[in-house]
């Protein structure tokens, strides 16, 4: 298995993705261990000089003006994740939790926050070990961080919180005798440092990048299986038209579709079109597309960013001698970068479904039957007409979950902390409205599959006929009435795996 050495630098989502499906290991880096131990020094040395210092010899929140002994600053920390454990709802997911344990760790590592390395090492051996904390999803605010939920994975460090065993929820300490761990016992301004960053927020993040990245080529490609099924004008995805109005995700989006379309029969290339134009949810797909792919470029960037940041507070600057208090845990920046990406996903499953409802609908299908199940059959058997409810029904969801949560904000630790993020919502809505949008591509894919049933299957593009070959694999055509879901299920599946992709990659080369 590959092992991936961090530094606290150079950390990328690709090797996120990687540890989070454990897919790799991972290790600390002969720098990251320097900085480290210096910083862990710096702390030493300002609690043995009296220092005042946030998290260190203060209390926490509202409680910054309280002083705090020396001989009870360890006592602090253990108290910060056991008193900030009390997230509620369904836990998150293993690759959760796995990413925001190495962003965490990727975090701290840099030198700004003064954990010891036997904490850092505790960090590696969860990932390594396949640990997997419970944590509930419900209970960040995203500032300062996320708080409740990273005291879920330190308390279960520490033996006082759960894992998830074999799917059930056992105690920390029986689940640190499972795997042969001691109990970790936090020392002075870890259990602030080990709590008080973006992690759980991120951690979402970047496995929501991963996915809409997918989700943006299948959009192109579920798009040119309907414009072979509608028999529909490649027109509007012209070179030229794209020029004049030169959005990267707009080139782009045209670029693919037109090299997915290329060698087909059956999308019509004439520049004077028999129906003269198309309606918008076929016309106007490399500006709607486009844009989704723009919101995309600017959230990945986002992310990037904040996986190789310090999010701690206070941040520790072993150089210049001093530590400050900052702002580096406010969730806003990818707050609001995953708004923007949820709801240029959404934007993608809107438009689908309306491709979708046109293929089904006879008048406005360009020929094919209504429904897309055979006349003669038509009545006594309802074909493609529920799926679009279904999909209709995801549409709808998502435009509730889109709704920006970064635009809210309920103070919190006596006004103390008097503007918050609700960046961790953002993360967890996008993630929603990803999965719900993938379902949404699957239903437009089963129908347009079956509408080219209804047409000469020889002149597809090589790569329709992928797509086509791939969905026919999981899914027969439809000659009478049957439980769709199962369908949608196994076509949902040719997506997540990548399969699809991969199939239809092979023949027209690599999507953009």
């Amino acid at each position: 298995m590959e092992n991936i050495v961090i530094d606290g630098e150079s950390l990328t989502i690709e090797q996120v993705w990687k540890i989070a499906h454990k897919q790799a290991t991972v290790s600390l880096s002969d720098v990251a261990i320097e900085k480290i131990k210096k910083a862990r020094d710096f702390v030493i040395r300002a609690a043995d000089e009296g220092k005042v210092i946030y998290g260190l010899t203060t209390g926490f929140g509202a409680f910054k003006d309280t002083h705090i002994a020396k001989d009870k600053t360890a006592e602090l920390s253990r108290n910060i994740i056991l008193s900030h454990s009390v997230s509620v709802g369904e836990a998150f997911k293993e690759d959760v939790v796995r990413a925001t344990m190495l962003v965490r760790l990727n975090s701290v590592i840099k030198g700004y926050s003064g954990i010891t390395l036997d904490t850092a090492q505790t960090f590696v051996n969860f990932l390594n070990k396949q640990v997997y904390p419970y944590v509930p999803q419900q209970g960040s605010v995203g500032a300062s961080g996320d708080l409740s939920p990273l005291c879920h994975i330190v308390s279960a460090m520490i033996g006082a919180g759960e894992m998830i065993i074999d799917g059930k929820r056992v105690h920390g300490v029986d689940g640190l005798a499972h795997y042969g761990f001691t109990p970790l016992v936090l020392e002075a301004k870890e259990g602030l440092a080990l709590s008080n960053g973006t992690s759980v927020l991120t951690g979402q993040a970047v496995l929501n990048i991963v996915r809409a990245e997918e989700i943006l080529k299948y959009a192109d490609i579920a798009t040119a299986l309907s414009l072979e099924a509608f028999t529909a004008t490649i027109n509007p995805f012209f070179e030229k038209i794209q020029a004049i109005r030169p959005h990267p995700g707009q080139i782009a989006t045209a670029q693919n579709v037109r090299k997915l379309c290329e060698g087909s029969g059956l999308v019509d290339r004439e520049p004077y079109y028999r129906l003269v134009q198309d309606s918008y949810a076929l016309r106007c797909v490399p500006q709607v597309h486009g844009a989704a792919r723009d919101a995309f470029a600017y959230a990945k960037r986002v992310v990037e960013i904040e996986i190789n940041s310090a999010t701690d507070n206070p941040i520790i600057f072993v150089e210049d001698g001093f530590s400050l208090s900052g702002g580096n845990f406010h969730g806003e920046p990818v707050g609001i970068a995953m708004n923007t990406l949820a709801i240029g996903i959404a934007e993608i499953a809107s438009i689908s479904e309306r491709r979708t409802a046109k293929l089904v609908d006879k008048s406005n299908n360009h020929g094919l039957p209504a429904f897309l199940i055979d006349p003669q059959l038509g009545g006594l058997n309802s074909g493609l007409m529920i799926p679009q409810y279904t999909a209709a029904a995801l549409v709808s969801e998502n435009k509730v979950l889109a709704h920006p949560s970064s635009v809210d904000s309920i103070p919190t630790s006596a006004n103390q902390e008097d503007h918050v993020s609700m960046a961790s919502i953002g993360s967890r809505h996008a993630a929603r409205i990803i999965e719900n949008t993938r379902r949404v591509l699957a239903i437009e894919l089963l129908s347009a599959a079956q509408g080219l049933e209804f047409r000469d299957i020889s002149k597809l593009s090589p790569a329709s006929q992928a797509v086509y070959r791939a969905i026919r694999s999981v899914s027969p055509a439809i000659t009478q009435d049957r439980e769709l879901y199962r369908d949608i299920h196994a076509i949902d599946g040719l997506l997540m795996s990548a399969d699809l992709r991969r199939s239809v990659e092979a023949v027209s080369g690599k999507l953009a």
